[in-house]
């Protein structure tokens, strides 16, 4: 018996906004336009340029025609700093772009149509202010620890006079030996004196956290200061957005044999990895709340990705977004957050309305099962006025709600019910959508739960009777949803 071919699963793709969406770099035509570039460029058998991507002055000097022949932009870094791919760096800028135009998520006023990010740790290379700026006319605070990371984001930013006035480069101080605390009550360190319930307390030991980040205690950040210490009073930023050290040594940094892209012992490195790193910026995210519309990293690996976003449930943020970033047989994902109160105002009407939705419940705690998430959900409709048949036989909820019903939703008018305690005050029933009258200009759709794994729902949308009246409200409505469940059966419990 022949084997059997492996299944072929389809890879997220390049940003569609990405300039190198459709037409990749052309190595041969750089080498022609640039001498610099073409020593680097060597002909496959097959005919095609290539180069040798683990050499860090190929790798480099395909960066610096890159930003030059495609984004005007000047550019050099030293030997050893940490050397950026463009496409890869232009997804993320991208994504943030997407996450702005997000309507659920308001608009801020403070800088008028001006758009202002923070770039965490934003090295020699300070290639998301260069990016930001060229393509969109961001405008960038970025900082950094090394002298060296300081001198040539410096010198980017200056041979770059069209985009100069744009970015700031700050020096974030080292942490100093002593537990004494700044004027506005946070440690030197950067450590806030609340926590991650906003709540005020002593200030703790450098050895301990109250961010529980399942790591040895050796191993928990407490480096210089990373947005608390950094952000100054009044300020006010769309985004962060930050390329962490993803590693824990170097050597664990040097196991790719692949690639060659530079990068120093600050760039790559802290104890803990990246989930530590992260972790910080969640600490600092909860403390500074809506001084960011959007918090957001780079994560470099899918199990640290699925323990942050969890952790950011916990703190209370009020939506939390991931992506997948590809590039060639490298993946990044993508990891976004925010504090913002959910807007009244609808999504647009020209955004597509997707049919079906879904999200996974993880970490449902023991005390309840699918069958009290079925009766939640249709508690949580209820409440609103919006017609509900539970089967429960299926794992089923039918809803027709109204505009009126929709709009109480979104404006978080639903009754505070004990769903978890039962919610069953409706009559159950097993007929199904189509057994009932539809009424003109409502939005018709079920739900259903499914059992994953213990501890594991996945809970399902899907829109009947054709297309939504109402364009962009039922990816709102199930939104909420979902932040309405996980508030509920995923919060740890409380500690005294």
């Amino acid at each position: 018996m022949g084997k059997k071919r492996r299944r072929e699963v389809e890879r997220p793709t390049i940003h569609p906004k990405n300039k190198y969406s459709e037409n990749t770099p052309d190595f041969a035509l750089l080498a022609s336009l640039y001498p610099s570039f073409e020593p680097f460029v060597f002909y496959s058998r097959d005919g095609r340029p290539r180069i040798h991507w683990t050499d860090f002055n190929a790798t480099r000097e395909l960066t610096r025609v890159l930003l030059l022949h495609d984004h005007g932009i000047n550019w050099w870094i030293p030997d050893g700093e940490l050397c950026p791919t463009v496409p890869n760096r232009s997804n993320y800028i991208h994504w943030i772009e997407d996450l702005l135009s997000f309507d659920i998520i308001p608009k801020t006023c403070h800088n008028g149509d001006n758009v202002k990010g923070f770039d965490i740790g934003t090295g020699a290379n300070c290639i998301y202010p260069l990016l930001g700026a060229s393509l969109l006319g961001w405008s960038f605070v970025g900082s950094d620890v090394t002298d060296v990371a300081l001198e040539w984001a410096e010198k980017n930013i200056t041979n770059n006079p069209h985009i100069s006035k744009l970015i700031e480069i700050r020096k974030v101080e080292s942490c100093p030996t002593s537990g004494k605390e700044s004027d506005n009550g946070e440690s030197a360190c950067g450590e806030s004196n609340l926590d991650l319930n906003g709540v005020e307390q002593q200030a703790v030991p450098s050895s301990s956290s109250p961010f529980d980040l399942s790591i040895d205690a050796n191993n928990i950040y407490h480096g210089p200061p990373v947005l608390l210490g950094m952000v100054r009073d009044g300020e006010k930023f769309d985004f962060c957005m930050c390329n962490p050290p993803f590693f824990e040594t170097m050597e664990e940094a040097g196991l790719n044999p692949k690639t060659s892209c530079g990068g120093t012992p600050k760039e790559m490195v802290c104890p803990g990895g990246e989930k530590a790193f992260i972790s910080r910026i969640i600490e600092d995210s909860v403390a500074l709340k809506q001084t960011f519309r959007w918090y957001t990293s780079m994560v470099g690996r899918k199990l640290n990705l699925r323990i942050l976003t969890s952790k950011l449930w916990e703190v209370g943020a009020t939506l939390v977004k991931t992506t997948e970033f590809v590039q060639g047989q490298t993946c990044r994902w993508g990891l976004a957050w925010t504090f913002m109160p959910l807007a009244r105002k609808l999504i647009s009407p020209h955004v597509t309305e997707k049919k079906n939705l879904s999200f996974m419940l993880e970490g449902v705690q023991r005390q309840f099962s699918a069958v009290d998430v079925l009766h939640s959900i249709e508690s949580f409709f209820h409440s609103t006025g919006a017609s509900c048949k539970l089967n429960s036989a299926s794992f089923t909820v039918d809803i027709t709600a109204s505009k009126d019903h929709c709009n109480a939703i979104l404006k978080n008018e639903v009754n505070d019910v004990d769903e978890a305690a039962g919610g069953k005050h409706l009559q159950e029933t097993s007929s199904s959508l189509s057994c009932f009258h539809v009424p003109l200009n409502s939005l018709s759709f079920r739900v259903s739960v499914f059992q994953q794994i213990p501890g594991t729902l996945l809970v399902k949308g899907s829109l009947q009777h054709g297309d939504s009246p109402f364009p962009g409200l039922f990816s709102s409505i199930f939104q909420q949803l979902e932040a309405d469940l996980r508030r509920k059966f995923c919060r740890g419990k409380a500690t005294t």
